[in-house]
């Protein structure tokens, strides 16, 4: 069969087997219903109106509270005008100035962390006409900024003894709202809940205490769930930032299907909304479809996607998205899985927004660097250069600690496979300088892989859309698996 994948700015042909499976997200298996349009606003404001676990807005809201509405950046929730981000804050800021919220009190913060701070033409595509001239120009629309110590406050340690440092201005709000999306990701089985404040305003050196080797690198990591030590730090981080606030975020979470359509509305406490959003992702998020275990899983990797223009090239950031795929399907992949990957691989790190990975690249070269991991040692030497933070802070680049955390993820595919081959790179000595095998197109991969570790006659996986829909995580047809809630929240009396 002919199929089409994903490679720089367009599509790149393969010929396989026709015995070759398919799978597309929302194609292959159907969604769950989302909300109609014309229902949407009416649910989210009665979610709102409505939450679970704490008292609503306009119990929590007077004249004179401060209030800030975090929000996440463009990486993820769509930019379309129904978004759950537009339709959620405008009617969270009816439910404030019900209250006698007075305007000049509301600031609304991109959840950024340690990703670039988004730029002025994206926050207009993100929050809309309506929100971006109400509040931009009065300087009510901010990022975070991680390194900005004026504007962080220090709440020692949890109980593990992870440090916690957040952003003082939701520290001091009398209410702090999350915005968030209940949407399949291989860090720790979801966005949003706890996951969204414990990295979107926090610093380093707490992302640190997750993002790194001694966390992903445990068998529990893969395939994703959200029983693992990851999940139970972003919670752990929540709720100590809940205690020592002194009161509850606020938080509005939306499950998205794959075009970021809202499926359903949770509002309340990150504590309760967790199992009760989970369980309603899990219908469209771990999808029980495969019947037989794949030993060469194909993809294609688009030059621009989630994280920015030169992902699918800048070869930091080109082992994350590997591995991210290899944590989201683990459970169908057989244990001499072979991945075949086409990607133009041309030299383009796109130095702009991260400036560091060139020289993470070099490092990778010399030294006794022989995996991944061993990079990891130089994760503060980084995380504290200047000029890299300089970058981060003033000219739209990621904190150069967040590329640890990219190389902390990239050894996971080259723990869970047998090879990984890039096809059709422009420069294939820079996958090869990352420890993958080349070869001028995907038909040549897979002959290779044939003779060296699948045999005549492997099980194909085809993802033609891996990076250009938003992902499920594919489990056995007769695999019982739910997105388990973190150990943090067992005992909870929402988790019985």
């Amino acid at each position: 069969m002919l199929l089409e994948f994903e490679y720089g700015h367009g599509l790149v042909k393969a010929e396989l087997p026709d015995s070759t499976d398919v799978f597309v997200p929302g194609e292959t298996v159907p969604d769950p219903p989302c909300i109609p349009p014309e229902k949407l606003v009416e649910e989210t404001r009665k979610s709102i109106q409505n939450p679970i676990g704490m008292p609503a807005l306009r119990e929590l809201g007077f004249k004179g509270a401060k209030c800030v509405i975090i929000f996440p950046d463009r990486v993820k929730g769509g930019e379309q005008e129904t978004a759950h981000r537009k339709v959620s804050i405008s009617i969270i800021l009816e439910e404030l100035y019900a209250a006698g919220v007075e305007k000049k009190d509301i600031l609304l913060l991109c959840s950024n962390g340690l990703h670039r701070k988004n730029t002025e033409q994206e926050i207009h595509k993100i929050l809309g006409d309506k929100l971006f001239s109400d509040f931009y120009s009065s300087g009510q629309i901010q990022n975070h900024d991680s390194e900005d110590y004026d504007n962080l406050v220090d709440l020692g340690c949890t109980d593990s003894g992870d440090p916690v440092l957040m952003n003082k201005m939701v520290f001091d709000a009398d209410v702090a709202v999350l915005i968030g999306h209940t949407q399949g990701n291989p860090y720790g089985g979801y966005s949003g809940g706890y996951k969204h404040c414990s990295t979107g305003i926090t610093h380093w050196k707490s992302i640190a205490s997750h993002h790194v080797p001694k966390v992903m690198h445990k068998e529990e990591f893969v395939p994703v769930s959200g029983n693992n030590d990851m999940r139970t730090k972003f919670d752990e981080i929540g709720m100590h930032m809940e205690k020592c606030m002194g009161k509850k975020f606020f938080c509005c979470d939306a499950v998205l299907d794959t075009k970021s359509r809202q499926i359903a509305i949770f509002s309340g406490h990150a504590a309760e909304l967790e199992p009760l959003s989970w369980k309603e992702a899990d219908k469209r998020t771990y999808v029980h479809w495969a019947e037989k275990k794949y030993d060469v899983m194909v993809f294609g990797m688009p030059q621009f996607f989630h994280y920015g223009d030169g992902m699918g090239t800048n070869p930091i950031m080109l082992m994350q998205a590997l591995s991210a795929q290899v944590i989201r399907h683990r459970r169908v992949m057989s244990d001499r899985c072979v991945i075949i990957c086409a990607s133009r691989c041309d030299g383009y790190f796109h130095d702009e927004i991260w400036p560091y990975t060139r020289e993470l690249y070099d490092e990778f070269q010399k030294d006794y660097m022989n995996v991944l991991p061993d990079l990891n040692r130089l994760g503060e030497y980084y995380a504290t250069n200047k000029e890299y933070i300089r970058k981060y802070r003033f000219a739209n680049a990621y904190h150069p600690f967040h590329g640890f955390s990219m190389m902390s993820c990239g050894h996971l595919a080259e723990k869970n496979t047998a090879a990984i081959y890039i096809t059709g790179a422009q420069m294939p000595g820079i996958a090869r300088g990352m420890g993958l095998k080349t070869r001028a197109t995907i038909e040549e991969a897979l002959e290779d892989a044939k003779k060296k570790y699948v045999g005549d006659n492997p099980n194909i996986l085809a993802l033609p859309r891996a990076f250009t829909t938003t992902s499920v995580h594919l489990c056995m047809k007769n695999e019982a698996y739910s997105g388990t809630t973190s150990k943090a929240l067992e005992g909870h009396p929402c988790c019985g």
